[in-house]
């Protein structure tokens, strides 16, 4: 059975349906919100490329049951159809930056995920 999930209607959407999954525990639905060709830079220094290495790397994170909270994000900037989105953190951690690109049925998907940066 296929499982439909939400599509990122902007790119603000992601973080929230990012959220909303990682505390369903969804890896496959995390992975949804990345193209097929996406780069993510996690665990920290690492890359892992690839919406199948993404997803794999997911479910070894949700094993360990993170809860995650929504953060505010700082405003979007656009060129064409690429987005840079980013937040400031509760957590410390310094930033968290993503590139989103436009889909051709208009939805958004991470092409590359910095989701955290050393403060100072």
């Amino acid at each position: 059975m296929t499982l439909t999930r939400e599509k990122a209607g902007s790119p603000e959407e992601i973080a929230r349906l990012f959220v909303r999954r990682v505390n369903e525990g969804d890896a496959e639905g995390l992975a949804e919100l990345y193209a097929e060709d996406a780069v993510l830079a996690f665990p920290p220094g690492a890359r892992t490329v690839g919406r199948a290495a993404i997803r794999a790397v997911f479910e070894q994170m949700l094993a360990a049951k993170p809860r995650f909270e929504f953060e505010e994000p700082l405003p979007t900037v656009f060129q064409g159809d690429l987005a840079l989105t980013s937040t400031r953190p509760a957590d410390g951690t310094g930033g968290r930056v993503q590139v989103a690109r436009r889909q051709p049925d208009g939805t958004w998907l991470r092409i590359i995920d910095r989701p955290e940066t050393s403060a100072g």
